[in-house]
């Protein structure tokens, strides 16, 4: 695995991550609060959507922390097939068995510690997982899907498709969930379609 001056990654499974739940609702909350997902935050939501990972055996989160011992990202997985049907059911119609797929939840970083490669050490460490954790075809992940115009959008955002597209992810046409969360500022929650990307994974490490 990259090593990264300042930041000690250590991988978590299946119970192991109930410790660092908190942890990693915390971190959830604080990026997603910003652009482009908006999620206002629900504490119920975190402690069910966190609790799924901790009960599935095979996934995965990975937490860097820095010098001081704090969290500053972290990054989950497990397999599709372990995931609630609103994932599982776009990749069924589509043809792609659960079984075959790895998903790729969250990858939440801290903005000063970002462009220092930690995004890549996720990657890593999640698709190596994902290699001894079974005989999965593929791995995958999803992204919102936002309109170019969205005056919301703040002048600096970069999308982060060079990024995946580098990783050997492609977006999947007609492969896409539809998630409701509560945006910021907003009385109610409101449903978001989110794309999915796929890659084969390769059997071993590059």
């Amino acid at each position: 695995m990259r090593h990264i001056p300042g930041i000690d990654v250590r991988t978590y499974v299946g119970k192991e991550i109930l410790p660092v739940a908190e942890e990693l609702s915390g971190l959830r909350q604080a990026v997603f609060r910003d652009w482009p997902y908006l999620y206002e935050g629900d504490r119920s939501y975190e402690r069910d959507y966190l609790a799924a990972y901790a009960a599935s055996p095979r996934s995965v989160c990975v937490v860097a922390r820095d010098d001081s011992g704090r969290a500053v990202g972290a990054s989950t997985g497990m397999p599709l097939a372990d995931e609630g049907e609103v994932f599982r059911r776009p990749f069924e119609e589509h043809g792609v068995a659960p079984d075959d797929v790895f998903y790729f939840g969250e990858s939440v970083l801290l903005a000063p510690w970002r462009g220092r490669g930690i995004g890549h050490v996720f990657f890593d460490a999640r698709e190596a997982h994902a290699r001894d954790a079974g005989a999965f075809r593929w791995t995958a992940f999803c992204s919102v899907r936002r309109e170019p115009g969205d005056p919301r959008k703040p002048a600096n955002h970069h999308r982060n498709d060079a990024f995946w597209l580098g990783r050997g992810y492609k977006p999947v046409i007609d492969l896409s969930c539809t998630l409701s969360w509560k945006e910021i500022g907003a009385d109610a929650a409101t449903p978001h379609t989110l794309d999915f990307w796929m890659r084969e994974l390769d059997r071993e490490s590059a």
